[in-house]
């Protein structure tokens, strides 16, 4: 069967076929001991040998897990800086080398999908598929309706307007309230800001859904792979066949 070369890359995890493009593009893929640079070059993978900067490529398990990362990881793998853990602590028992698709801030927790899939990876990061991210966040202050009205219009930011695909308020009182928001973009902390221009910077900060996937009864710090019928979902939400 033959396949492109950039939808072989990302089918065998190596990365998504945006980046797959960059690697054939500088040098780095070699197809039967030859570089190759074409884009729209295919491949038979019984046939050819396929190499990454000399390293043999071969299809590995695809795996897909969700993550409930919490406070104080760094969205990377590898070793951390200045004592700072990551979350290569948290799935050093996977044997695939699966990858964080998107990131949480150190302070933030919640919901986390790693995989070693680069074409589902890209498409959940594409604002095109428009995922919807739900948080639940503590902010200082209280929200009252009124302002909550206001919130849900939105607001001007320094990288352009925002305004949540839907925002309530869950508990209030004098000095915090608790608010579950939703925004189907992946700005760099959208929710941070969005509250810091009301006045109400967020104490506490966790991701709880993206798109169909529930972070459910995972805890902190575990992991577990995604259900069939996840899976399934999470494809068709992002127009992949099944």
């Amino acid at each position: 069967m033959k396949l492109r070369l950039n939808k072989y890359l990302s089918m065998c995890g190596v990365s998504s076929r945006r980046n797959a493009d960059e690697l054939i593009q500088g040098g780095s893929v070699s197809i039967n001991g030859k570089t190759e640079r074409g884009l729209g070059h295919t491949i038979d993978p019984e046939k050819d040998a396929i190499r990454v900067r000399g390293k043999l490529i071969n299809p590995e398990r695809k795996r897909y897990l969700l993550l409930n990362k919490p406070k104080l990881y760094i969205t990377a793998l590898g070793e951390g800086q200045d004592d700072k853990k990551t979350i290569q602590e948290l799935i050093a028992k996977i044997p695939e080398r699966v990858y964080p698709v998107g990131r949480l801030d150190y302070d933030v927790e919640g919901l986390l999908i790693l995989t070693n899939d680069g074409e589902l990876a890209n498409r959940v990061l594409h604002p095109s598929f428009e995922l919807t991210k739900v948080y639940s966040a503590v902010v200082k202050g209280n929200i009252n309706e009124e302002k909550c009205l206001r919130m849900q219009k939105g607001v001007e930011l320094e990288d352009g307007y925002a305004k949540p695909d839907s925002i309530k308020v869950l508990k209030a009182d004098n000095s915090l309230s608790t608010v579950q928001i939703s925004f189907h973009e992946g700005r760099n902390h959208l929710v941070k800001r969005f509250f810091l221009e009301f006045k109400h910077p967020v104490r506490q900060l966790r991701r709880i859904s993206v798109g169909p996937l529930n972070i459910g009864n995972i805890e902190r710090g575990q992991w577990r792979d995604l259900t069939n019928r996840e899976l399934k979902s999470l494809r068709k939400a992002l127009g992949l066949e099944n």
